[in-house]
């Protein structure tokens, strides 16, 4: 893996030698503003996961919670707009080639969900945790100048800026 390919916030963690009790990860500046950079974000001021490890055979189940104070741009105005996450973190590392192949069939219950495949014997639980806080992010926040920017003329509605607003221009087309 090249550098420009490095996840911004990696903690590895080797499942043979697990320990008992909660691990903390909190990211230090620079990676906080290369989290920011990555997911577009003004800023993540501040971000800390607490996550328990528990060995389940050759995988390993990881719960635990996230909570960071992030600063993005409000999605109508751009306006920076000050969040909060905070996020239940439910995975499962398992070794690779034990998931199952993208043409098999196959029913998948709610504690397979989240399962991610590592190589080799250590696991990226920081990237685990970076990705969750990537999919806390609400890309359609609005802040309190969202409707003033609404009515300035920058969109025109709510639905204008919502997530079916470039399907909409679309069929206006057709």
């Amino acid at each position: 893996m090249s550098d420009a390919a490095a996840p911004e916030f990696s903690r590895m963690v080797d499942p043979r030698k697990l320990t008992e009790g909660a691990i903390v990860l909190e990211p230090d500046e620079g990676e906080r503003s290369a989290l920011a950079r990555r997911f577009d974000l003004v800023s993540v001021d501040s971000m800390r996961a607490e996550v328990v490890l528990d060995p389940d055979g050759n995988a390993v189940a990881a719960h635990g919670t996230l909570e960071a104070q992030i600063v993005q741009s409000c999605a109508v105005s751009g306006d920076d707009l000050p969040a909060r996450i905070e996020e239940d973190i439910s995975l499962r590392f398992v070794p690779e080639n034990s998931l199952p192949t993208p043409d098999e069939e196959i029913e998948l219950t709610a504690d397979q969900l989240d399962e991610i495949e590592y190589r080799g014997d250590r696991f990226d639980l920081g990237e685990a945790v970076a990705q969750t806080l990537g999919l806390a992010i609400d890309p359609f926040a609005e802040g309190p100048g969202a409707e003033e920017a609404r009515k300035a003329g920058l969109v025109s509605s709510a639905e204008a800026s919502g997530p079916f607003a470039a399907l909409a221009a679309l069929k206006k087309g057709n």
